[in-house]
């Protein structure tokens, strides 16, 4: 698989990033796809070979850290770099006023959306720097994190882009390209979660939001 480009992406198995996968996939990228469910990488994996795309699948948990350095080093053997990396792993705890917050709750969250993403970066960063062009690693904004009655979510999905605008900001220069992107709403199971009985015919398809950020990577 001589220069294949290759798309790590994590949090592959639903919403935005499944579509992502399968969008990727369809544009001449090999997607390394990431989720915990077996069952749902599989399905994705269908979907990216009826368009024609391919994919290796990694049922991991991105809080495991062994595991993660283990796909990371099998990544290097492999192919050498990831020319594109797409975040979008994602905890999303019930609705609660900060003042009755569930200690279990915010654990989960912390380690998904803020501790994850901590560790990742330096592991996923030297793949990036070993390709060609530097690589791209993109995070997903979401506007929901500042409404009220998402504290665990808020607090943990603000300081994972706390860290992705920090890199951003300290690699403008030398690279990776590192961008973060709010996306429109669309109906993912994670926005079913907040905003249970809402109208999901007036949201964004998913589909049709990888796409416009497939062509924002380029």
């Amino acid at each position: 698989m001589e220069n294949t480009k290759i798309a790590l992406v994590t949090g592959a198995s639903r919403g935005i990033g499944a579509a992502l996968a399968e969008e990727l996939a369809a544009r001449g990228w090999h997607v390394v796809a990431v989720a915990r469910t077996m069952g749902a990488l599989e399905e994705l994996d269908d979907r990216i070979k009826a368009r024609g795309g391919a994919a290796t699948l990694a049922a991991m948990d991105v809080t495991v850290d062994d595991a993660m350095r283990h796909l990371c080093r099998g990544i290097h053997d492999r192919w050498g770099s990831v020319g594109l990396w797409v975040h979008s792993a994602i905890q999303a705890p019930p609705l609660s006023p900060a003042s009755h917050l569930a200690i279990k709750e915010w654990d989960k969250a912390l380690a998904v959306n803020a501790r994850a993403t901590g560790v990742l970066i330096p592991m996923v960063a030297p793949l990036l720097a070993a390709s060609p062009d530097k690589g791209t690693a993109l995070f997903l904004d979401d506007a929901a994190a500042e409404d009220r009655f998402h504290s665990t979510y808020g607090a943990t999905k603000l300081a994972q882009m706390a860290l992705a605008r920090a890199w951003a900001d300290e690699s403008r220069k030398t690279g990776p390209r590192v961008l973060v992107e709010r996306c429109a709403p669309m109906p993912t199971a994670l926005r079913a979660r907040f905003h249970p009985g809402e109208n999901r015919d007036a949201l964004t398809p998913c589909a049709a939001e990888a796409a416009r950020l497939a062509d924002l990577i380029g």
